[in-house]
């Protein structure tokens, strides 16, 4: 068991599908990394307190409040409580724009930071502002555009320290969709990609993105008649979505400098779509923009409690 004497405070990512958390002390050094599957989608609004505790109780000094700072979907309408969006474009909300929360526990002191909106067009974000954040703190004078892949995948017009506009695209979601549960499941590979073919598709999918609906179905229309192999048919459905997401964000692109929070394989994957259209992108540690963000909301906690 950790000693809890020593957790100064703890940062919390609460996603819809995950939590995670890291107990900290007071120069910063990390004690604890825990996770769990309970996500925002999986509780109710009276459960959010008990799933928090089941992954940190024993990091909690006794007899001490304990800050807690939290990003993400937790401060959704459907989440913990409400943290409202903050309108852009805006920099990255910080502290003083976030939701208290009332717990049982006298030992919590949680805060949720809020997302961040968009009117024109209609868009919305939490969890990735303070990825951005993180990222800003690093590099204040950058600018360009942020990409931030996954389940919808967010691109971010950075300039002068301030979020300008950003775009989400619903990408991951679907080709999670349409690999799983359409028509196109029955030939693609469970796992392995083309990468010839994802690369042609990606060129057709961001030159021509008006021909994608039509494009998708000729994937099962290959595979029965003209012998495309699963693997190929994976990376065309990958390349074809990930080239309209490119489309969608060609005035964005321009010639500005980018860069991607992700070091995994989908990252790798946008920064190869990128590179198809001559784009050079390099990968960031998301995690530890993350946590970074978290930890610059802690530090004007830590200023106005001191």
């Amino acid at each position: 068991m950790t000693d809890a004497s020593g957790t100064a405070w703890i940062a919390a990512d609460w996603g819809t599908t995950n939590l995670r958390v890291w107990a900290l002390d007071s120069q910063g050094g990390t004690r604890a990394h825990r996770h769990s599957a309970k996500g925002m989608g999986t509780l109710e609004r009276e459960d959010f307190e008990a799933a928090l505790l089941e992954l940190i109780g024993d990091l909690l000094p006794l007899g001490n409040t304990t800050p807690v700072i939290v990003c993400g979907m937790a401060g959704s309408r459907q989440g913990w409580a409400e943290a409202p969006y903050v309108a852009a474009p805006c920099t990255p909300p910080s502290l003083e724009n976030a939701t208290r929360v009332a717990t049982g526990d006298a030992r919590l002191d949680v805060h949720i930071l809020p997302g961040i909106k968009q009117l024109d067009p209609a868009d919305v974000m939490r969890g990735e502002e303070t990825q951005i954040a993180g990222f800003l703190a690093e590099e204040p004078d950058f600018r360009g555009l942020l990409c931030l892949p996954g389940t919808h995948t967010k691109w971010a017009v950075l300039e002068k320290g301030r979020l300008i506009s950003f775009r989400t695209c619903i990408t991951g979601e679907l080709f999670a969709l349409l690999s799983e549960r359409s028509v196109l499941s029955h030939g693609l590979s469970d796992r392995d990609m083309d990468m010839d073919a994802f690369r042609q598709a990606v060129e057709r999918g961001a030159l021509e993105p008006e021909q994608l609906l039509s494009d998708l179905f000729g994937i099962r229309a290959a595979g029965l008649i003209a012998g495309l192999s699963p693997d190929a048919a994976r990376g065309r459905l990958s390349g074809l979505l990930i080239g309209a997401d490119l489309a969608a964000v060609r005035a964005d692109l321009a010639d500005q400098p980018v860069a991607i929070l992700g070091n995994d394989g989908l990252a790798e994957t946008y920064r190869a779509a990128l590179s198809c259209l001559g784009r050079q992108a390099r990968l960031l540690d998301a995690d530890a923009l993350t946590l970074r963000g978290l930890a610059l909301a802690y530090s004007s906690h830590a200023k106005v409690s001191s």
